[in-house]
C-alpha cells in the first residue's frame, strides 16, 4: 500500500525525472535519428529532469499533507530553488563555457590541441522547466489519484 505514504512521494518525484529523461533520450533519437546513451546521464535539454522530479515530489506533498501544509510550503520552496537554478544559474554557466570554448577554438585553430571542451549544455531555457514541471503535476496526479488506489 503506496498511497498516503513517504514511499509515494519518492517514487512520484523519482519517476517524474525518469520519464523527463527517456522523454529527452527520445527526443534526441527522432531529431539526430541517432541512439546515445549519454543522453540519459546528461543535463539540459527537454524537458528538465530536475523540475520534474522536484514538482511530482512537491505536488504529491500537497495531495498527501494539504496545499496549505507547512510539509508543502518547504517542498514548494526547494522546488522552486531547483528550477531558479535550472533556468538561471546552470543555464548562465553554460553561456560561459561555450564562449570560452569559442575562444580556445579561436586561439588554438593553427594548432594540435586537445579536444577536450567543457559542457555547454548544463541548464534549461524557462520554457524546458515549465515543460519539467508539468510533467512533474502529471504524474503525481496520476500516480495519486489513479494508479495508487
Amino acid at each position: 500500500m503506496l498511497l498516503n505514504t513517504s514511499y509515494e512521494i519518492i517514487i512520484n518525484g523519482i519517476e517524474a525525472a525518469i520519464v523527463a529523461q527517456l522523454l529527452k533520450f527520445i527526443g534526441h533519437i527522432f531529431k539526430t535519428k541517432k541512439v546515445d546513451f549519454q543522453v540519459l546521464a546528461t543535463t539540459g535539454g527537454m524537458p528538465s529532469a530536475h523540475t520534474a522530479g522536484v514538482i511530482a515530489l512537491s505536488a504529491t506533498v500537497g495531495f498527501i499533507c494539504g496545499f496549505e501544509s507547512v510539509e508543502f510550503a518547504i517542498a514548494i520552496g526547494y522546488s522552486l530553488v531547483v528550477m531558479y537554478d535550472a533556468a538561471g544559474l546552470r543555464r548562465a554557466t553554460g553561456k560561459i563555457a561555450a564562449s570560452l570554448n569559442k575562444i580556445r577554438d579561436d586561439f588554438y585553430s593553427q594548432r594540435q590541441v586537445p579536444a577536450e571542451r567543457l559542457k555547454e549544455l548544463l541548464g534549461h531555457t524557462p520554457f524546458e522547466v515549465f515543460v519539467g514541471a508539468l510533467l512533474g503535476i502529471y504524474i503525481a496526479f496520476v500516480n495519486h489519484f489513479y494508479l495508487f488506489q
